[in-house]
């Protein structure tokens, strides 16, 4: 049977690894993990929190328009806003590693609306590609 995920893998475009590793560190504030010897330079895993869960993140072909997408958990609904700022601060901030899209703290959340989603936002990372977040 399946127990959850061990981690979910997502493609940047080649020669923007440290660009993950500013979004991914600095705006969503994931750990670093090490990588095996052989990977090292094209690969960067990240650890969501201390559940043993990871993002992985390659290079790859991207594509900006694709639905696919991890989902991840916040404890609260300030922790859902605290992110969301986060990810929208770097959007304005801008540069390299600046999201793509993202929603705009105190305005309405993109994504699908109804009484089946709980509250939720999408931004999609510097490469493209679409991250939900949830409580």
């Amino acid at each position: 049977m399946i127990s959850g995920i061990a981690h979910v893998n997502l493609t940047v475009t080649p020669g923007t690894l440290e660009h993950a590793e500013e979004f991914y560190v600095k705006t969503l504030g994931l750990v670093s993990a090490p990588v095996p010897e052989l990977q090292k330079g094209s690969i960067l895993w990240f650890n969501i929190g201390s559940s043993g869960q990871q993002v992985h993140v390659t290079c790859g072909p991207t594509d900006p328009e694709h639905t696919r997408h991890p989902c991840f958990k916040l404890p609260s609904q300030d922790e859902l806003e605290e992110i969301k700022k986060s990810i929208y601060d770097h959007k304005v901030r801008g540069g390299p590693a600046a999201p793509m899209a993202a929603d705009k703290p105190g305005e309405a959340n993109s994504g699908p609306k109804g009484k089946e989603y709980p509250e939720r936002f999408f931004a999609r990372d510097y490469a493209g590609n679409l991250l939900e977040f949830t409580i």
